[in-house]
């Protein structure tokens, strides 16, 4: 087995067995909560720039099933867990997370203290690090280039290359492509839904060009403020009378592009088991999340939009449904997997939306 190192920017150091490839990298070193469902997180766009630390200790146990996969591959520039399992064990299991890792050359370390890390990322925030097998490493050369670090423009290295179309019979809708999971079209066309998928950077012009019934702007990575070119085609979105649902990256973006503003939170939020609120009907939902920042409502002009969700933890926004607007937007996954589907109800509360415009 061939040692590797986890460097963190504050100095510590954790060391383990390297596991997938053996490149070095440097990344933003975040954790997430899902008890199962790592092919999904390996496949999230959303994690693009960023290594992944599982805090469930044993990872890999039904091996890889490349139909459940969330996008054509993994995003992640690292993966981080405590105990990899050996030898799989599910009938439609095809490869290990060893293979999967190596054959799209992400390198991860195995064996170190996860809750330990956790602990300090939740203490301190989330951190820049490298995984490195290089045994002669030198921090005071390393710690100035981690702190130096950051994940840029990862939306356009995300996205669709083309526009593509999942037939259906019902409604027609835009899907706009910033970093999007399988399931959101999905989601969609299981509920009879034509959904057009275009690349992030289309011009609002092209996009109701095509006439849909409705537009969803999709989950992603990175910062929000670095996609200033699609925030001003989702302000001409939003002056369009076509109704938006939004998720995510796409519910900060529409934030941005009216106004409001967002800010990185300490830990941010990912995992299958945070509970929103949905303050019409007090009503709690378990959802899924993934995300690192969020929009600030302090400021938020009750004629442009008012607060539909609150995280029942920490109070954050969840979820804004934009004033005299067919528009409503959410920070969590209601197409889940993995996770609880209980927040499913609100693709069709799209779908009656559009109803509204026909």
């Amino acid at each position: 087995m061939m040692k590797a190192f986890l460097i963190l920017e504050d100095g510590h150091v954790f060391t383990g067995t390297s596991i997938g490839s053996q490149k070095e990298i440097i990344s933003e070193i975040v954790f997430n909560t899902s008890m199962t469902g790592y092919l999904e997180v390996l496949t999230d766009p959303s994690y693009a720039g960023q290594a992944v630390c599982m805090t469930y200790p044993l990872i890999g146990n039904y091996g890889i099933c490349y139909e459940d996969q969330e996008s054509l591959r993994p995003w992640p520039d690292g993966y981080i867990v405590r105990e990899l399992s050996r030898m799989p064990s599910n009938f439609r299991s095809q490869d290990t997370i060893q293979n999967f890792l190596k054959k799209f050359d992400i390198p991860g370390i195995a064996g170190i203290d996860t809750r330990a890390l956790t602990k300090i990322l939740r203490e301190k925030g989330t951190m820049n690090g490298m995984i490195t097998t290089n045994e002669n490493y030198n921090l005071d050369e390393i710690i100035p280039k981690l702190k130096a670090y950051n994940t840029g423009k990862v939306v356009e290295k995300v996205t669709c290359s083309e526009k593509s179309v999942l037939k259906g019979d019902g409604y027609k809708v835009a899907l706009l492509d910033l970093g999007a999971k399988n399931n959101i079209a999905r989601s969609l066309n299981e509920r009879g839904c034509q959904v057009t998928i275009y690349p992030a950077l289309t011009s609002a012009e092209e996009i109701l060009a095509d006439q849909p019934d409705g537009i969803m702007l999709s989950n992603g990575p990175g910062d929000p403020k670095e996609c200033t070119t699609v925030i001003e085609e989702i302000k001409k979105l939003y002056q369009s009378d076509v109704p938006i649902f939004a998720i995510c990256l796409g519910h900060q973006l529409m934030a941005l592009a009216n106004g409001a503003d967002t800010h990185k939170m300490k830990y941010g939020h990912r995992g299958g088991n945070h509970p929103v609120k949905d303050l019409e009907t007090g009503r709690v939902y378990i959802s899924s999340q993934n995300h690192g920042y969020v929009v600030d409502t302090d400021n938020l002009d009750p004629k442009v939009a008012v607060p539909a969700f609150i995280n029942v933890n920490d109070g954050t926004n969840e979820g804004l449904k934009y004033t005299g607007k067919n528009i409503f937007t959410v920070q969590f996954h209601p197409e889940a997997c993995p996770g609880p589907q209980d927040s499913g109800y609100l693709f069709d509360r799209f779908l009656q939306m559009m109803g509204g415009n026909q």
